[in-house]
């Protein structure tokens, strides 16, 4: 896959209400660059963004939570930086519970994203997934691996 471009980055507050604004941004910069599907890629940084101020230090007073966009022939890549835990990190629940209130943010992620992930980085962690055009050759059962 061929580089892709910072389309751009925000640094929000770690408050649930800072999820919409995640939100707006990303759709902003999408808009910006003529991507019109972003259903799933604002759908995926609503339930990320929510992970990471309700599981991770960002949740605390004065924590942070940066959303990252990148792009590049229909690709979107999309990072969100938080605080990270010492006792929490992001898994797939096993089993959804469909009466549940929660518990589905990580399985969308794994039922939409073409590819994702997670890894520590000094200041916290990193959730990050990826969206291809449909029609590329990940969207047809090649999932990306690492990145």
């Amino acid at each position: 896959m061929k580089t892709l471009g910072m389309l751009g980055q925000v640094a929000l507050p770690g408050e649930i209400s800072s999820v919409p604004a995640a939100r707006r941004h990303v759709r902003e910069l999408l808009d910006s660059v003529g991507h019109t599907d972003n259903d799933d890629a604002l759908l995926l940084v609503t339930e990320i963004v929510s992970n990471a101020v309700r599981h991770s230090r960002s949740g605390r007073p004065g924590g942070r939570v940066t959303v990252s966009v990148a792009a590049h022939d229909g690709t979107i890549h999309i990072d969100v930086t938080d605080g990270g835990s010492a006792d929490r990190h992001p898994r797939l629940c096993s089993k959804v519970d469909t009466d549940s209130g929660g518990g589905r943010g990580l399985w969308l992620v794994q039922e939409i994203a073409s590819a994702w992930g997670w890894h520590e980085i000094p200041a916290g962690r990193v959730v990050w997934f990826r969206l291809v055009p449909a029609g590329s050759a990940a969207s047809c059962g090649f999932r990306p691996t690492g990145g």
